[in-house]
């Protein structure tokens, strides 16, 4: 493990960051934190908010400053999809612990996601899904140390993974 003991969950929306981070931090005895309520608390506003009144540019700036900032070594992290896009920000949370990919395909998180439009998903106007997935796959891979295949498992299944791969580092 790093020196200091969070596990950072990445991936795309509807991986299971949010989901699986509750029941990681259950079972790792540690506090668990999702970076977009974070930059909502701090906005006071939802993300779809932010960005129907600026634009995704504006969300994901913020989305760096917050988890730049970010003071969290005992913790389970489930970051915004977009978090890769600040290398500050995944720098700082990559202090505190491993970056773990959920990798899901896009046809497993286009079954998972049916609010694709109005779910606050950092992209560029007119971006498609598959645009965006393959935009980040590489993002995810460049600070993933573990990387976790989520297709074709309950969430069960992934849990185990993620404790067996967390454990043996």
């Amino acid at each position: 493990m790093h020196k200091q003991g969070s596990v950072v969950l990445i991936g795309m929306p509807g991986a299971g960051k949010s989901t699986l981070g509750v029941l990681l931090a259950k079972e790792l005895a540690k506090d668990f934190v999702d970076t977009d309520v974070l930059i909502q608390l701090r906005e006071d506003k939802t993300l779809q908010e932010i960005m129907n009144e600026s634009d995704y540019l504006n969300l994901r700036r913020i989305e760096g400053e917050v988890i730049a900032e970010a003071e969290l070594p005992n913790h389970v992290i489930a970051t915004g999809g977009s978090a890769v896009y600040s290398e500050d920000g995944m720098r700082n949370l990559l202090k505190f612990g491993p970056a773990v990919f959920l990798n899901c395909s896009a046809d497993e998180l286009r079954r998972r996601i049916h609010n694709y439009e109005s779910r606050g998903i950092a992209k560029a106007p007119g971006q498609s899904f598959e645009e965006l997935f393959e935009e980040r796959q590489a993002l995810y891979r460049r600070y993933a140390d573990i990387v976790v295949d989520c297709d074709g498992q309950d969430l069960e299944q992934v849990l185990g993974q993620v404790v067996a791969r967390v454990e043996s580092r």
